[in-house]
């Protein structure tokens, strides 16, 4: 797992960890029964607080996609798998966008416009 964290921006670094995290899983990188590194191990390669990434940890405890259980750590769960499925689809979507002249800012716009 290659956690990426942009110190430049607005967003929190909890939530850019968390992020990052639900990248690896879509693009497969990431699958059910991995193990995340040590919350204490990844703090100290990224240089933050400790008690930032085991909120990332936690946000993603919350959302199923990965369970924390003391002396095993944080492991990716099943719920992970629809994120991939999901990646692909979203490919398939951008190349059909691209195909009618959609610009990717347009396309955007509509998905974040699209009822939850």
């Amino acid at each position: 797992m290659l956690a990426r964290v942009d110190p430049t921006s607005d967003a929190p670094v909890f939530a850019q960890l968390a992020s990052s995290v639900r990248a690896d899983m879509a693009s497969g990188r990431l699958r059910p029964g991995d193990r995340l590194p040590a919350a204490r191990e990844l703090a100290g390669a990224l240089g933050v607080n400790l008690h930032t990434v085991l909120h990332a940890y936690q946000l993603l405890r919350e959302e199923g996609l990965i369970d924390m259980r003391r002396g095993r750590g944080a492991v990716v769960t099943d719920a992970a798998l629809p994120l991939a499925e999901l990646r692909q689809e979203i490919v398939e979507l951008v190349r059909r966008a691209d195909a009618r002249g959609v610009s990717r800012d347009a396309l955007v716009s509509i998905v974040r416009g699209a009822p939850a």
